[in-house]
């Protein structure tokens, strides 16, 4: 009896020793999954844009940094769209018609009536702001193709310009005169003039 005591004494200790050491490999083991598998997943998968980002389609129209109210004149190069945006929805949500006034630009608020110069010919036209772009560098405005065509633009594709604002909306609600009121003033005038010149 104390020989089989002293046995189980025995071997009761190194049964709990190895228990313990089964318990300690297990926790270890998943321990060591847990971080494998977060390595994983955190490489795996792409991160996840906070909450206030702007999650909407690429073709969005970018909103503009600073809207220049101005009413300043500014040099520099004109485009015109090509027949893939004809009929497509533009920043004031109304379809691009080729045979309108209406342009792009990056900084003036929609609704922006301005002369646009050509600097190589003179020939000017009046176009409204009701778009944003054009994307590309040192590009000031885009065109439709009817003004294009008026301005002698289209053959290059791309001019060096002049625009000046004529009437600029503010952010009250009231609308600006900009650099280019005198001079439409001034081509009205002389235009009435004739007019009443050629009644005569």
């Amino acid at each position: 009896m104390e020989n089989k005591l002293h046995t189980t004494q025995n071997r009761l200790p190194g049964d709990a020793d190895h228990a313990r050491l089964r318990r300690a490999q297990g926790a270890t083991l998943r321990t060591l999954l847990f971080v494998v598998l977060s390595c994983f997943l955190s490489t795996a998968l792409p991160a996840q844009p906070p909450a206030s980002a702007d999650t909407g389609p690429a073709s969005a129209t970018p909103a503009p940094r600073h809207l220049d109210r101005s009413g300043k004149t500014r040099k520099g190069k004109a485009s015109y769209y090509g027949r893939a945006f004809y009929k497509k929805e533009m920043a004031d949500g109304m379809p691009m018609n080729p045979q309108s006034n209406a342009a792009a630009s990056k900084t003036l608020p929609l609704g922006t009536k301005a002369r646009v110069t050509n600097l190589k010919n003179g020939n000017s036209e009046v176009v409204e702001i009701r778009d944003r772009g054009p994307y590309v560098k040192d590009r000031i405005v885009d065109l439709s193709p009817k003004t294009a065509d008026k301005l002698g633009l289209k053959k290059d594709g791309v001019a060096p310009v002049e625009v000046k604002p004529v009437e600029v909306p503010q952010a009250d609600g009231t609308v600006k005169p900009g650099a280019g009121a005198q001079e439409s003033e001034r081509g009205r005038s002389s235009g009435y003039a004739q007019d009443s010149h050629s009644l005569r």
